[in-house]
């Protein structure tokens, strides 16, 4: 590939390219996964060390989900940094002592959290606060919410949320006011998850993870069971059409990242989705 990887304008503008467009940049959820190499992605016996710069050569941002099993610490990231490619931006996903285990001492680890990142500097474009399924709306949890938003206040921070009670008018409201992104999430339809919607709460910034849609895996408590899913040409167009592209009309910047990471589903459905939407280079 020749320069760096496409990054995508979707919406109207002129024939110079100026207007109302959205610019959307599309990557994966994580890029070390030993399977991408058994799966064609990367070469045959890629090592984990050599991964970040091979995923650059294709896709212009990722997700960083270590940082949700594992603190960030700033010499790692700084290394990190070092090894990518100079147009590679990130999104990090906050650490599940402070989201999902709520440890009695999550608000320092909140500050070792932003300590830990700062080495992505300008490149970051989101933390990721992922909720989990059980965190419904409920005054102690809403506080708890509010408490992390306050304690990122200063950084663009994206949220996700699992429970379905979080899809209320007062929620998008409060993070509009917050300049909070809200998740789109494409999932299962079950009962009980967050619907998948088109709303726009940070027109700076637009954030969508695509789950895959193995509904009798996703509750099976197996990670590969849950994520084994080839989103087809059809799915995506009708995605794109009926979700992205009317979000996009209301952003001005946007990041969409696959988490169907099983034999390399996720990179090789990212490629697809930038071919449907017709990707310009940055």
């Amino acid at each position: 590939m020749n320069g760096p990887p496409a990054i995508l304008t979707v919406g109207e503008t002129d024939g110079a390219g100026q207007g109302r467009g959205c610019r959307i940049a599309v990557g994966t959820c994580g890029y070390s996964y030993t399977e991408w190499a058994d799966s064609g992605f990367y070469p045959p016996g890629t090592r984990t060390a050599a991964m970040l710069p091979l995923y650059g050569r294709s896709f212009s941002v990722v997700e960083l989900n270590y940082t949700w099993y594992q603190m960030a610490r700033a010499e790692a990231i700084a290394r990190m940094v070092d090894k990518a490619p100079p147009h590679l931006r990130f999104a990090a996903k906050l650490t599940r002592t402070i989201t999902h285990e709520r440890e009695q001492d999550w608000r320092e680890q909140l500050q070792q959290f932003r300590r830990g990142i700062a080495p992505l500097g300008s490149r970051l474009l989101a933390v990721l606060i992922q909720l989990p399924p059980d965190f419904e709306r409920s005054p102690d949890n809403r506080r708890h919410l509010a408490a992390l938003l306050d304690g990122l206040q200063g950084l663009p921070v994206a949220v996700e949320f699992r429970h379905g009670s979080w899809a209320v008018d007062r929620v998008f409201a409060e993070l509009e006011r917050r300049a909070v992104s809200l998740v789109t999430v494409d999932a299962p339809s079950l009962p009980g998850l967050f619907p998948l919607l088109d709303v726009v709460t940070n027109p700076q910034l637009l954030y969508v993870r695509l789950h895959g849609r193995n509904g009798v895996g996703w509750r099976s408590g197996n990670m590969q069971k849950k994520f084994d899913y080839d989103y087809s040409a059809a799915e995506l167009r009708q995605w794109s059409d009926a979700i992205l592209r009317p979000m996009a009309a209301r952003a001005e910047r946007g990041v969409v990242f696959f988490n169907n990471h099983v034999r390399a589903q996720a990179p090789r459905n990212a490629r697809l989705l930038v071919e449907i939407l017709g990707g310009a280079s940055a």
